[in-house]
């Protein structure tokens, strides 16, 4: 029997699932409806997604969501709020100023910056944990769960195929992958490379071996707006309002949930290396891989047992 694999474009990257099952289409079939519903709950892209309907209200009232968004944004906003955190889902109204990674990207001006960053304090959400009730209390907020919403829906399509009684799958979102047992083809752990940032995508400047964790790797050399000879990467510093400066290209993070990977990630970027692999080498199944910006590669003492 061979692997099965279906793809698809959603939540702005190319999902592909794969599974060693005698009903593998039907169980894909239903993964990606779970995709797309997931898409339609957490997206700050659709006019008439669900989360969209608590940033329509900003300003205005509560929004009683669904327990898969509130959990989403709570997590969210726990670490956004944390001191020094560089995650920040309130970072709507900046990434909607700039539009980096949509095909009306723009460079703005410093008063639509400086209008922008009067809306994007994470401590202006309030969340009422009995009924599930979301309130963004400045009029003009928007919650942008885009860095966390990939890892999280893996997350829970991984829950669902190990309920169908899936050992072995490859969730694979685009930058972010989640493995579930082994390769059962070749009765070893999945093999994942990571991308080399200043070559084009598939050239690997290693490869990983995986069982049961997720892979997670934010870079700055995916999406870009250049402007009169200046570059703009899509990872915002919520001081400034511009991309974050940084010698990084890239942060990969293995831990045994994806919505982890993308936390850390986010959070971290904007760290000095050193100052990434001390925080990192403090928390409990996290392991990280730096790549600079000139190709030199750090990680912490755990990422050894993976090459």
């Amino acid at each position: 029997m061979d692997l099965s694999s279906q793809s698809e474009r959603l939540m702005g990257t190319t999902i592909t699932v794969s599974i060693l099952h005698p009903q593998a289409d039907n169980l894909l079939a239903r993964c990606f409806e779970l995709l797309r519903s997931y898409e339609h709950r957490f997206s700050a892209n659709d006019a008439s997604s669900e989360l969209m309907e608590v940033n329509h209200r900003a300003g205005i009232s509560a929004v009683q969501v669904h327990p898969d968004l509130f959990e989403l944004i709570s997590l969210g906003t726990r670490h956004s709020q944390a001191p020094n955190s560089h995650l920040n889902i309130a970072i709507g109204p900046l990434v909607q100023t700039w539009r980096i990674g949509f095909a009306d990207a723009r460079r703005p001006d410093q008063k639509e910056i400086d209008q922008a960053l009067l809306k994007i304090n994470p401590q202006q959400i309030q969340l009422d944990h009995e009924n599930h009730a979301v309130y963004l209390t400045h009029p003009g907020m928007k919650v942008d769960l885009g860095a966390l919403a990939k890892g999280y829906s893996a997350d829970l399509i991984a829950t669902f195929l190990k309920s169908q009684g899936i050992s072995d799958a490859l969730i694979d979102l685009g930058g972010n992958i989640l493995t579930v047992g082994q390769n059962p083809i070749r009765k070893q752990p999945w093999r994942i490379g990571i991308q080399n940032p200043v070559k084009p995508r598939g050239h690997h400047l290693l490869s990983l071996s995986i069982e049961n964790k997720s892979v997670v790797t934010s870079g700055i050399y995916e999406r870009h707006l250049e402007v009169d000879g200046q570059s703009f990467h899509h990872i915002f510093d919520s001081k400034t309002g511009y991309p974050v400066e940084t010698d990084l290209a890239s942060i990969t993070i293995i831990s045994d949930q994806s919505v982890d990977g993308e936390i850390w990630t986010t959070r971290l970027f904007g760290e000095t290396p050193s100052s990434i692999l001390n925080i990192v080498e403090s928390l409990p199944g996290i392991d990280t891989l730096l790549v600079s910006q000139s190709g030199k590669i750090a990680f912490t003492s755990g990422l050894q047992s993976y090459i």
